[in-house]
């Protein structure tokens, strides 16, 4: 037996890689939601119902996946021109504090049509920075920047973590470890009364169409690819590798720290070390599932967004524990790489 690189993949497996890789998940994951002594059908059916049962879980599943988006769009970005960033969680925080930074202390009186994007901006650039220091690293030294954007993911939340306690501590949060809260200017608008569902999600989604045309119809989509697939031959062919390189790191980095501005002016309001659950690493899993399609991304951040709230309703009604969740995105992430493997080698007799 051997494996043997298929010269074209069909389109038709391509697109039912991610639906297979998820049912490969779910199925391993009923087996221990059976383990653990529950009804599997029934415990499903409670995660389905919690994600979208009602007006309230449905606002929450879809304000949980936003976040998702941008960072799933940061990573699919990114590791189609084979620049493996780790890092957005890293970024989102950075993105995060610039703007509870810029709302408070600079941008305080300021009307919400210029503030909001002015803060977007900043939140993104913050992120650009975080990301262009590990892809400089690597252009100059050959580092390997899958160790320095997963170690500068520490040093960033260190740092907002020690900015929270010291100069951006809020005076009125009566000793508890949180930024200075964003003004009322600068929170992004809801998009239904009595729900945390903002501005934040049509822009995600608008981004993602975006990157589609971007990646499909551009010569710097072209060129973003042909890095990502043979950056001999792209180098080769004429294609500047490097500044190629640098725009894909400012685009992935900018939407890694906008997921962070995003989640403080349209949810949290203010920065402490949990605003994220591991938004950044879980965009990865998005990226993953969407085999790197910007559209693919939005689909794929829904599953992943209903998965955490939805094992939340399961949990209080069934009392299984809501870790299930994770366990269903890290299988989905490993069944997907199975799958994607499979869509590009066959076994041979």
């Amino acid at each position: 037996m051997r494996f043997e690189r298929r010269e074209h993949r069909p389109a038709a497996l391509v697109l039912a890689t991610p639906l297979i890789a998820i049912i490969a998940a779910l199925s391993i994951a009923g087996i221990l939601i059976a383990v653990a002594g529950a009804p599997v059908i029934e415990a499903y059916w409670g995660i389905l119902k919690g994600a979208f049962g009602s007006r309230l879980s449905v606002t929450e599943t879809l304000t949980r996946a936003t976040p998702l988006i941008l960072t799933g769009l940061a990573a699919a970005v990114a590791f189609r021109a084979r620049l493996w960033n780790i890092g957005a969680e890293g970024q989102l925080y950075l993105g995060a504090i610039t703007v509870a930074w810029a709302s408070s202390q600079m941008f305080g009186g300021l009307s919400p049509v210029l503030q909001i994007p002015l803060l977007f901006t900043l939140g993104a650039l913050a992120g650009m920075v975080l990301l262009l220091v590990p892809l400089w690293l690597r252009l100059r030294f050959s580092v390997d920047e899958v160790v320095t954007t997963l170690l500068l993911n520490f040093v960033a939340v260190l740092f907002v973590s020690m900015l929270i306690d010291t100069v951006l501590k809020d005076p009125m949060a009566f000793g508890w470890p949180q930024s200075q809260s964003v003004t009322d200017e600068a929170t992004l608008p809801k998009l239904l009364a009595r729900s945390r569902l903002h501005l934040g999600l049509p822009v995600a989604v608008v981004l993602a169409l975006v990157l589609h045309f971007v990646q499909s119809r551009t010569v710097f989509g072209m060129q973003s690819r042909a890095a990502g697939l043979n950056p001999q031959g792209a180098a080769f062919a004429g294609v500047p590798i490097g500044r190629t390189l640098v725009a894909v790191a400012c685009l992935s980095g900018g939407l890694a720290g906008l997921a962070g501005a995003v989640e403080v002016m349209g949810v949290k309001g203010y920065v402490t070390t949990d605003l994220s659950p591991g938004y950044g690493y879980s965009g990865i899993v998005v990226a993953m599932l969407a085999n790197l399609s910007p559209l693919g991304v939005v689909l794929a951040a829904l599953f992943t967004a209903s998965m955490f709230v939805g094992a939340d309703g399961m949990s209080r009604s069934m009392g299984i524990p809501s870790y299930i969740a994770d366990v269903i995105v890290a299988l989905s992430l490993l069944t997907m790489l199975v799958a994607v493997f499979f869509t590009q080698y066959r076994i041979r007799r």
